[in-house]
């Protein structure tokens, strides 16, 4: 994947993945391999943490979707690797950060 073509987005939009996929089964050590690097990367990346909790759910029957959603994750991972959050400290003042999230778990179609 080094020499892939980064992305902009963490996966594609409105992408719904299934434990039942009749796709190809892939090799279970690299996609284990791979998401626990990435279980890994969230603590410096909170921006995957979804992404990487949704491809975690399929390790126990690994298919050619599954492997393909961790490989565009990748591609942004490799966009995005310059980027970042700076928090510059401040004298005298506190840090104080608000959060704000949308997450579609209601279309989760195994849930």
């Amino acid at each position: 994947m080094a020499e892939c073509k980064p992305c902009i987005t963490l996966m594609e939009e409105r992408l719904k993945l299934m434990k039942a996929s009749t796709a190809a089964k892939v090799d279970a050590t690299l996609y284990r391999s791979m998401i626990g690097g990435l279980r890994y990367l969230v603590h410096m990346r909170s921006d995957i943490a979804f992404t990487v909790g949704y491809v975690s759910r399929f390790m126990e029957d690994l298919r050619e979707d599954h492997w393909t959603v961790v490989k565009w994750l990748l591609r942004y991972v490799k966009r995005m690797v310059d980027q970042g959050i700076i928090f510059p400290k401040t004298s005298g003042s506190r840090l104080q950060l608000t959060v704000f999230s949308d997450v579609d778990m209601a279309g989760d179609i195994d849930g």
